[in-house]
């Protein structure tokens, strides 16, 4: 019950990742306003399995793909009361090859996966430094970030701008004793995964994986509700790789 007391707001918490978060954070004692997308079939489910855990949850729909979107959401946010954690999960991607890549996706991947993190991290810190309050910010980025994947030429992109985005505000947040930290998911298993994929495909990988397993929503969840705990008070500007050994799996091989 590390977060008892604290109010936090996670984007994308319909499903995968972002519902991970939620509950872990709920398990651990917080409040929660969830958000996902206008006409989420998820949210409704999220917010009553939080309720479930005895917490109080408050599911908001808005399209935080946009800047007026976000300002929505945080207006509907604060009047729950005065936000103490973000988990930022907004992103957008699809999956193509550089060269028929259609450049109207390439923007809305950059504006869904990058731009959105800058415009809720900044309406939520302005909100903590106006009050005064400490408060943690934890972005979702990906191993994306540094490794260039191919076919996720956006992707890469974005979660790379996201990592020097949040290092960024880390550093202009300390003199606010607001923490800014990132997770680095690697193979998890969510519903987009299996759409892109299929359950055939992760059900023959997850075996082969470093782990033995593919990481699941709670793993990422798990992280955050630890970056968003007292026990991180010392950590700001900080990646945590949240992978089963996926970027050291080429360091396995037997030579």
């Amino acid at each position: 019950m590390k977060l008892q007391g604290k109010l936090a707001l996670v984007t994308g918490a319909g499903r995968g990742i972002g519902r991970g978060c939620a509950l872990e954070l709920a398990r651990e004692g917080a409040a929660l306003v969830i958000n996902d997308r206008p006409g989420s079939p998820d949210l409704a489910s999220a917010a009553e399995e939080i309720r479930a855990l005895g917490r109080r949850c408050t599911a908001i729909e808005a399209d935080v793909f946009s800047r007026a979107g976000c300002e929505s959401l945080v207006a509907q946010a604060a009047q729950v009361g005065a936000i103490d954690l973000l988990v930022s999960n907004p992103a957008f991607g699809r999956r193509g090859k550089f060269l028929e890549y259609d450049p109207e996706v390439f923007d809305r991947v950059i504006q869904g996966t990058l731009a959105s993190g800058f415009h809720m991290s900044q309406l939520v810190a302005r909100q903590m430094v106006a009050a005064g309050r400490r408060g943690k910010i934890v972005f979702i980025s990906s191993v994306h970030a540094y490794r260039p994947y191919a076919d996720s030429v956006a992707y890469n992109a974005a979660k790379a701008g996201l990592n020097h985005l949040a290092k960024t505000i880390a550093v202009e947040l300390v003199k606010h004793r607001i923490n800014v930290n990132l997770i680095e998911p690697g193979w998890i298993d969510t519903p987009n995964e299996r759409v892109t994929f299929g359950d055939t495909v992760l059900e023959e990988q997850a075996p082969r994986l470093p782990w033995g397993r593919i990481g699941q929503p709670a793993d990422i969840g798990r992280a955050a509700a630890f970056l968003c705990s007292d026990d991180a008070d010392y950590i700001t500007g900080a990646v945590l790789r949240v992978d089963g050994a996926l970027v050291l799996r080429d360091c396995l091989a037997e030579f």
